[in-house]
């Protein structure tokens, strides 16, 4: 019943958006980031989706604007969805599937490729974006149960995380989907940094058994010694994460940024009674910029407290940022 009333509760919220299909999010953004007990992958989705970007729209009462584009970084806190998404269509038409490396973004084009790195921990990991989300506040990516699992995110539900799209492969990507090619498990081939061993050209010959022609894609295989999966008559190599150096990092919430540094000053203490309030100046398009942030802040809970006392106080536009 709890699941239902959530679930009639996004629906409304989402009545006057341009756009009302966007997947699995309708309900990632009900569930917290509470992680998901450990469970058997069921049987595989194949069903491919479609290049979108779509219009813009908005959710609780924030609007999105997606776009293309192939120039983006960011730094926040990631978050995962899993085994009761699987088998859900997602808001690019495809199937979410919870052992591929997949990802919600609320405006990047799908499908696109970023590199998500845990900054706690150096791991990092090519995802595929396919679905929008997340909604929850302080969030800029859900990440796939898979990749929440190489990242080591799992038992802590969240990481503090930099995203930074990958120009050239996103564009290949996106040519490919938009020709009506299969794209499917890009993100596999990415991490290991090779591509599939065999494509459809060197493929056995039609009518050959599909145990032949599995023998002939092992063999294949075997002869590199590369350890991996089938999908589609393709053998794709086994994800594996590429541990990054460490830096020590911070966690903020950013009240807002002001062309004028007294309005700044004023936020900065009428805030401070929720945590440490600091302005900070900041260069951005030949203007200077001063920043209105809280803290450092000791983790994601702390932070998510202090973000939600920030809206509270009327300031829509706080943030969660990773620095």
């Amino acid at each position: 019943m709890k699941k239902l009333f959530l679930a009639l509760t996004m629906t409304l919220l989402l009545g006057g958006c341009s756009e009302v299909e966007f997947g699995s999010y309708l309900f990632k953004s009900a569930t917290n980031d509470a992680p998901y007990p450990d469970t058997q992958i069921p049987t595989k989705v194949t069903q491919q989706g479609k290049f979108k970007v779509g219009k813009p729209y908005t959710v609780m009462g924030t609007v999105y604007h997606p776009a293309e584009t192939y120039n983006y970084t960011e730094s926040g806190i990631a978050s995962w969805y899993g085994p009761g998404f699987h088998g859900k269509k997602t808001a690019s038409g495809e199937r979410y599937d919870q052992g591929e490396l997949t990802a919600a973004h609320r405006t990047l084009q799908m499908p696109s490729l970023v590199r998500v790195t845990n900054l706690s921990n150096g791991r990092s990991v090519i995802v595929r974006v396919n679905d929008r989300g997340p909604f929850a506040k302080g969030r800029i990516i859900d990440v796939s149960e898979k990749a929440a699992q190489l990242l080591g995110m799992i038992k802590t539900g969240t990481a503090k995380v930099q995203v930074d799209l990958l120009a050239e492969e996103s564009r290949a990507i996106a040519d490919a989907a938009k020709r009506g090619d299969d794209f499917r498990n890009t993100s596999y081939a990415s991490n290991a940094g090779r591509q599939p061993v065999m494509t459809d050209a060197s493929l056995p010959t039609s009518g050959t058994p599909a145990s032949a022609q599995e023998a002939s894609l092992a063999q294949a295989a075997s002869q590199d010694n590369v350890q991996g999966h089938y999908t589609n008559g393709h053998f794709y190599p086994n994800a594996v994460a590429t541990q990054m150096p460490v830096t020590p990092t911070n966690i903020y919430v950013q009240a807002g940024a002001f062309g004028v540094e007294e309005n700044a000053q004023k936020l900065s203490v009428k805030l401070s009674s929720i945590a440490h309030a600091v302005v900070e100046p900041v260069s951005y398009s030949g203007r200077t910029l001063y920043k209105v942030k809280l803290g450092p802040l000791q983790n994601v809970r702390e932070a998510d407290n202090v973000l939600t006392r920030v809206l509270a106080s009327g300031h829509s536009d706080a943030i969660i940022t990773v620095r």
